[in-house]
């Protein structure tokens, strides 16, 4: 009988594993901190789609949909929000969800220190609790783009105990209502979630472990794949698709990306504000446009799969403007502005990169163009989450730099120019573009709204406080055993129904 018995399990435990899978993701670089009111970085928001719920989230047409919140609608003259909230949900701790917690969490928002959160939330006025699972969101003016900030770190919930039992730790020990809920985290290495079977959604979610490995080199992150190592890597290198496709144990899931990638100008911010820097002169980020050709980035580094472009929302995008056509490259102009700059003999700008293979080769491709128009384009390396502590003093240049984007163009735009916006991290003020912003944020006139953005786009093109290069495509090569892994606009792995 102890025989068949150990029989009967060395049958059962392959059926067994064969339900409880983990799952393993390659990303690009190692988060910064685990915390949504904190953080900026995307590949912190990929952790945060399993660990963090949000009150409401978006479908693969970006169209708005429940999460937390289970209805929603305008009152007092668009001046306040009021949301009906998911019953029967806790924290992963145990702490009951409710109105008492969305409050608490949107103050937390708007009042901690070094919250990036700010700028999103710089309209609402307070937050009511109306009954248990009742808030009312009461602003000081229309804000058409908050139901999108709310699907977005704006809207994650942390949970109030775990906040209050950490302080300043809490990015060390994370608590939401996800599906997932942290387990540990070496740095540059893996940050490990368990699922959370107190999740009220719990019956969709298939892996009792996900883990998440920083692997900033795309081909790195590939082989791992292949290897058996992953499961699902992002962010493939364009120049291997071609590979992904033709092997028959991986497939190529994408989508079309609702953020950009740039190059951001310190104008005089933190502690350089001060500093003699080139890139402060207008000529000479002028200069520097007409010395680069966006194509050839395109070309170069991403096989052309990428969409070249000059603006802050796609190409795709209701909001892009029209007449403000992607300039052409052109050296004697770049070298002419120099000269009229009072840089005859040329100019030496850093550049600051991040640690990816993508990164350097940008920023590469970027040097030997420049180099021709008489711009020594000196490259910064340094690991990505230290990068953004970096640009966050000031201390920098120049700076390649991509946004994931937001559902509403207010949301790729207004963090980054806005005056005193958490993300206004180079100095950049300009009345006719602050006011544009501040128009179109409470103009309920979809019209209306695309002027203002397209009048505040053409500004900013003849200031450049940024030059927008591009606008990526999401490529994840995944395994051919996971099944229903779908592809959303924002790049965020959300993994209900996978398997």
């Amino acid at each position: 009988m102890k025989n068949l018995s150990l029989l009967l399990l060395a049958v059962m435990a392959p059926l067994s594993s064969a339900y409880a899978k983990d799952l393993t993701i390659g990303i690009n670089s190692d988060p910064d901190a685990l915390d949504p009111d904190t953080s900026s970085t995307m590949v912190g928001r990929e952790v945060y789609t399993s660990l963090f719920d949000k009150l409401v989230d978006i479908d693969q047409q970006l169209n708005i949909i429940p999460m937390l919140a289970t209805s929603w609608g305008w009152v007092d003259h668009n001046k306040a929000l009021v949301m009906k909230l998911r019953q029967n949900v806790k924290f992963q701790d145990g702490t009951p969800f409710n109105a008492e917690a969305v409050k608490f969490n949107i103050d937390r928002s708007m009042n901690l220190k070094g919250s990036r959160r700010k700028g999103e939330l710089s309209v609402v006025k307070n937050v009511e609790v109306v009954d248990e699972y009742t808030v009312k969101i009461n602003l000081k003016k229309p804000f058409i783009p908050l139901l999108a900030a709310l699907a977005d770190r704006a809207g994650m919930m942390v949970s109030p105990t775990a906040v209050k039992k950490e302080g300043k730790n809490f990015a060390q020990h994370p608590v939401g209502t996800g599906p997932y809920k942290f387990e540990s985290r070496v740095a540059q290495d893996r940050i490990v979630l368990d699922k959370f079977d107190g999740y009220w959604d719990a019956s969709h979610y298939h892996f009792d472990k996900v883990t998440f490995r920083p692997l900033p080199d795309s081909t790195i992150r590939l082989a791992n794949l292949e290897s058996g190592q992953l499961d699902i890597a992002e962010r493939i290198a364009p120049t291997d698709i071609a590979k992904v496709k033709s092997n028959s144990k991986l497939k190529l899931v994408e989508a079309t990306s609702i953020g950009y990638n740039g190059i951001i100008f310190n104008l005089g911010y933190g502690v350089n504000k001060d500093k003699d820097m080139a890139v402060k002169n207008p000529l000479v980020r002028e200069a520097f446009e007409y010395a680069i050709d966006r194509n050839v980035i395109n070309q170069v580094v991403f096989a052309n799969q990428y969409i070249v472009d000059n603006q802050w929302v796609s190409t795709e995008s209701d909001y892009h403007a029209d007449g403000l056509p992607v300039p052409t490259r052109d050296v004697a102009k770049a070298k002419a502005l120099l000269k009229q700059a009072g840089y005859d003999k040329g100019v030496s700008i850093e550049l600051m990169i991040a640690n990816t293979s993508e990164a350097t080769q940008i920023g590469q491709v970027i040097q030997a163009m420049a180099g021709e128009a008489g711009i020594n384009v000196k490259l910064k390396t340094m690991e990505f989450a230290t990068s953004l502590q970096v640009e966050n003093k000031g201390d920098y240049e120049a700076y390649i730099l991509g946004w994931s984007g937001r559902v509403d163009p207010d949301g790729n735009i207004y963090s980054f120019y806005g005056e005193g916006a958490p993300l206004n991290e180079n100095g950049f003020h300009d009345k006719e573009v602050q006011g544009l912003l501040d128009a179109a944020r409470t103009e309920q006139d979809v019209e209306k709204r695309k002027a203002d953005y397209a009048k505040a786009m053409k500004r900013v093109a003849e200031l450049r406080p940024w030059l927008y290069l591009y606008h990526p495509k999401w490529q994840w090569a995944v395994s051919s055993d996971i099944k229903h892994f779908a592809p959303f606009g924002d790049g965020m792995p959300r993994l209900r129904d996978v398997q």
